[in-house]
């Protein structure tokens, strides 16, 4: 298929924070899962690897009381974090998961969320976190996993989404491979409950505002038929159902 990067200072940056808001609920879970997966070491500086518009650095800093360092290569996603999602504890800076402004060692946690399938070279990537993350430090990345895709909402309006996604994502085994080779134990993997929308109603709003990464590699008529077809259920929609799905979250130690 040969998808092209996203260019997120072209396009997404304008409705991301928008159409990618964490739900109570939904942060709250994270969260939880975050906790349970940090490991035991007393965690007082993290990063947030390809932060985006910061939905989850300002949390991280309040959820450990640390100090957090969001690494963002979009100057149009940083702008939006520094205006929506600022916080005393994080700061915003550019780089990249292959090339991090960050210190040998000087990190206690890091998080990548929904970002290792943008990542043009993953060995280089691992090798880089592994030389930030202190020995013993936990890596957790959020992401989907080829071989473990989900039955999403978003598939059956926007079928040919689920084939770029098998295409896009790697497998379980292909990513703890890639961290072993840099020196990372596999930790532990949960499916973490995520409500992305309350209702139906609300999913469609979101859609419209084009925040999935996804729709840059759909045709202009994939997206209008997908949107029109979710369009004319949500407005038969008298009881509010609330869009979910189980999300996998990985852990790795740095050894």
């Amino acid at each position: 298929m040969g998808l092209e990067r996203v260019d997120y200072d072209r396009t997404q940056h304008a409705g991301y924070a928008k159409g990618r808001r964490l739900l109570p609920s939904s942060r709250r879970n994270w969260m939880r899962a975050f906790r349970d997966l940090a490991g035991d070491r007393r965690i007082s500086r993290i990063a947030d690897v390809g932060s985006g518009t910061g939905r989850f650095a300002p949390v991280l800093a309040d959820a450990f009381g640390a100090e957090v360092v969001g690494v963002e290569p979009s100057a149009r996603m940083r702008e939006v974090a520094h205006v929506e999602s600022s916080h005393p504890l994080v700061t915003y800076v550019e780089g990249s998961a292959e090339d991090l402004p960050l210190d040998d060692a000087g990190v206690d946690l890091a998080l990548m969320f929904l970002v290792w399938h943008h990542v043009p070279d993953r060995p280089a990537a691992a090798r880089e976190l592994a030389r930030v993350l202190a020995p013993g430090a936990r890596l957790l990345i959020a992401t989907t996993l080829a071989d473990r895709l989900k039955d999403l909402l978003l598939y059956r309006y926007f079928p040919r989404s689920r084939d770029i996604d098998m295409e896009l994502f790697p497998t379980l085994g292909e990513t703890v491979g890639v961290f072993a080779a840099a020196g990372f134990a596999h930790a532990g993997l949960l499916e973490v409950h995520h409500r992305s929308a309350d209702s139906l109603r609300e999913y469609t709003e979101r859609q419209r505002m084009r925040a999935l990464s996804v729709y840059e590699h759909l045709t202009d008529e994939e997206y209008r038929d997908g949107l029109a077809a979710l369009e004319a259920d949500a407005a038969e929609e008298t009881v509010s159902r609330p869009v979910e799905a189980e999300c996998d979250l990985l852990a790795f130690t740095r050894l």
